[in-house]
């Protein structure tokens, strides 16, 4: 089978191992990776024997596909450019800024046959893959998603930054029409909202309640889902799963070991998941599961959060035509 040949365009802090784990595939070729900073680029395709290019378009006639690693408010117009050359593209989330530039990139993918894969890496966790076998009647699910300070990301909204993972990743489990949102939050040391909740109505009754931060003392990633027939333990960063069924919830006395599934998948890595599934679909030339689609509709409710927040109006906002 022949090699694919892929390029990264972007190599800050993620886009490097975007890089590394193309290279260590064994049916890929990593062609070359671009930075406007040219060191930066030098530094990444020396690590990984691959050529180094400053303007990605220079890279674009190389290549069957790419990873876009670049600033958010670099997404679309790079993205074009991609398109426009016939290549395949993983864009890390969120897809866009606007509505109007997910709309326009959906369309030029589709006109150009080419595939849009949106990097929303937490559906690739190997607790979260676990765990869906579980999922029956999702009625309630506490999402808690807190990070201390970086200065990266801060360009954009921590709903853009960080909460989005989590809105994309409750919409793909509980399946229904998502009809009401209850957003509020804070900006504290940026110029944007460094800490938000939000609560997400769905048509089918399912509540999920999401709390983010940018400003906490240490970091926390879990996902609790009940259900009629169990309570499910996430713990993304921990990559571990935990499964209590009912009765044991009903009885109110302390759980032992016993009581309840618990799985760990320390050994498994998410982006080498996502990396692989991408060039999967480039090869079958299969629809990915976070697509160019499903990326829209996780911005469009991050959005309307942030319009939300950013009224403070501190009411049920319906969730109208706009973001579905």
């Amino acid at each position: 089978m022949e090699k694919l040949k892929t390029g990264v365009i972007g190599v800050g802090y993620l886009g490097k191992f975007h890089a590394a784990k193309y290279a260590a595939m064994a049916d890929v070729i990593l062609v070359g990776v671009a930075d406007v900073n040219k060191e930066a680029a030098r530094t990444v395709a020396a690590e990984n024997q691959c050529r180094a290019f400053s303007d990605y378009r220079d890279l674009l006639d190389e290549v069957d596909a790419v990873s876009i690693v670049v600033p958010t408010s670099l997404h679309y117009r790079t993205a074009l450019d991609c398109l426009a050359a016939g290549r395949d593209v993983l864009i890390e989330k969120p897809i866009t800024t606007t509505l109007e530039e997910a709309d326009d990139l959906v369309v030029k993918a589709e006109d150009a046959g080419c595939l849009i894969q949106v990097g929303h890496i937490e559906r690739y966790n190997p607790a979260v893959v676990a765990m869906r076998q579980y999922l029956t009647r999702p009625r309630y699910i506490e999402s808690r998603r807190v990070h201390v300070f970086t200065s990266r990301g801060t360009d954009v909204d921590v709903v853009l930054d960080l909460m989005i993972h989590d809105i994309d990743l409750i919409c793909s489990i509980v399946e229904a029409e998502l009809i009401a949102v209850h957003p509020i939050g804070r900006s504290i040391v940026t110029g944007n909202t460094d800490i938000a909740n939000a609560q997400l109505i769905f048509a089918n009754g399912c509540c999920a309640n999401v709390t983010v931060s940018r400003i906490a003392e240490e970091p926390v990633r879990k996902l609790r889902i009940f259900q009629p027939e169990n309570a499910i333990s996430v713990d993304y960063g921990a990559r571990e799963i935990r499964i209590i069924n009912r009765e044991k919830i009903k009885r109110g006395s302390e759980l032992k070991p016993r009581d309840y599934l618990e799985f760990c998948f320390r050994d498994q890595d998410a982006l080498e998941a996502e990396l692989t599934d991408f060039v999967k679909n480039v090869r079958q030339r299969v629809t990915p599961a976070a697509s160019g689609r499903e990326g829209r509709q996780a911005l469009a409710v991050a959005l309307e959060i942030i319009k939300d927040i950013s009224n403070n109006s501190g009411n049920r906002s319906p969730v109208g035509k706009e973001i579905t």
